[in-house]
């Protein structure tokens, strides 16, 4: 008889707690990373909510992009920099290599970052930032690729006041081309690079409700290459950091326009930006000074409707600069000319201008062009195929399927020129035609998380 009531029972509460079970389980609708109409779902990397606090001692968030390239180059660049064309002079037409074409395909710009959000410090927030990719020296392939030092910084951010301290941003050139070339135009008249070990404070200046100042300053690496780094006998000291610093004026007037890749949004900006330095150099009986100075703006030229959306939006960004022995982060393309023992920096003026079109929130359009020139060829006197001018003319479409894939083409013309070019017979040179120059397809494909 009790066998029989179990039996009778026990299935009868197994049913009576299937609805139990079934609410300890809830069912999650999934959740986008957006927060605008329309196609609210479609916004890689920085609508909606950037990131999701994890378990850590402080807040901590994590993101990054997965980026397949691949490059049709109309002539040899090498192995190493099938994605970063632009950071590099063209061989020489009649070199072996302007005769060879490739094709070819990495994954080594793939990033990933960390942000944290700390305590705060006398009514600073902290915040730190570490952020890698996978184009590290001691990787020669895209089968033994090294993690690369990007940027590690730490800041204290007061409401119009932060200090910055760690790996960041040259300060010298704020111009940052949306080229899916991974160079973004460096070596061609955009030089955004390297990234730095400084410490630098930001100073914002409010001067009515619609318009302000930032300015910035800092004392900055790196020293200047080919110059004395290491002591030499007579000399008193070795090298020395530079400084550096911007003045902007900032203003609401125009909106606001969709900035680098598409991803922030950016209020019409113009102001002057330098650098000044000195090295020690090797047999040299004076030090040579390192400076630069130049112009930057970006405008707005068709404003997004609330600040977030992308559709029907335009912006122009543009810069010029003149600068000398400052090969370090693009700026020249040579370091030092004159004879031995009074060597002066080499002088060098760069120009870029691009314009961005977004016709709906998916799909963005870009185009632009750089140049770097030798500022005066008479001071290369006896320096053999020196650069005479480095440009880019560069357009691409990118175009994102979702909130985390994107998909983008480019095509891209890369052209040097050279001075005091040697004819056949009197140099060991390969190559002694005066001019180089590539033709450049990409594709690319975005993971953004």
């Amino acid at each position: 008889m009790f066998k029989k009531l179990c039996s009778t029972v026990t299935p009868i509460l197994l049913l009576a707690a299937v609805p139990v079970m079934a609410q300890e389980v809830p069912q999650v609708a999934p959740t986008y990373n957006c927060d605008f109409e329309p196609a609210c779902e479609v916004s890689p990397g920085i609508y909606g909510k950037m990131g999701s606090p994890v378990t850590s001692k402080f807040n901590l968030s994590i993101g990054g992009f997965v980026k397949l390239d691949y490059a049709y180059n109309s002539v040899n660049l090498g192995s190493n920099i099938p994605a970063m064309a632009s950071v590099q002079q063209m061989p020489k037409s009649s070199s072996p290599a302007a005769q060879q074409d490739q094709s070819i395909f990495t994954a080594r710009q793939s990033r990933i970052w960390f942000k944290v959000a700390g305590p705060t410090f006398l009514g600073a927030k902290t915040n730190a930032l570490i952020e890698t990719d996978f184009y590290g020296g001691g990787g020669s392939s895209n089968e033994t690729a090294s993690m690369r030092l990007r940027l590690a910084h730490g800041s204290l951010d007061w409401s119009n006041t932060q200090l910055l301290f760690g790996q960041a941003y040259d300060i010298f050139g704020p111009a940052v081309p949306s080229t899916i070339d991974f160079g973004t135009n460096g070596a061609t008249g955009a030089p955004s690079q390297p990234r730095v070990p400084q410490i630098r404070v930001t100073q914002k200046v409010e001067l009515n409700a619609n318009n302000a100042l930032r300015l910035i300053v800092g004392v900055q690496n790196p020293t200047q290459d080919s110059n004395l780094q290491t002591n030499a006998a007579g000399d008193s000291w070795g090298a020395t950091p530079n400084v550096a610093g911007q003045v902007m004026l900032v203003s609401k007037a125009l909106g606001v326009a969709p900035g680098y890749y598409g991803l922030p949004m950016n209020s019409l900006t113009a102001g002057v930006f330098g650098l000044v330095g000195k090295q020690d150099v090797a047999g040299n009986k004076d030090t040579v000074d390192s400076w630069g100075y130049g112009f930057y703006t970006f405008v707005p030229l068709l404003k997004s409707k609330d600040g977030k959306n992308r559709a029907m939006t335009a912006s122009f960004e543009g810069q010029a600069y003149l600068a000398a022995n400052m090969r370090f982060n693009g700026a020249t393309g040579n370091t030092l000319v004159g004879p031995t023992g009074d060597k002066t920096g080499a002088k060098g003026y760069g120009f870029y201008g691009q314009l961005m079109f977004h016709p709906i929130q998916q799909l963005g359009v870009t185009a632009g062009y750089s140049r770097r020139n030798a500022y005066n060829s008479s001071d290369y006197k006896g320096i053999s195929n020196f650069e005479k001018s480095n440009s880019s003319l560069y357009a691409n479409i990118a175009y994102d399927l979702n909130a985390a894939v994107r998909v983008a083409v480019e095509y891209q013309n890369l052209d040097t020129k050279y001075g005091n070019s040697v004819s056949a017979g009197t140099t060991n040179l390969v190559g002694t035609a005066g001019t180089g120059s590539a033709n450049i397809g990409r594709l690319a494909f975005y993971y953004f998380f």
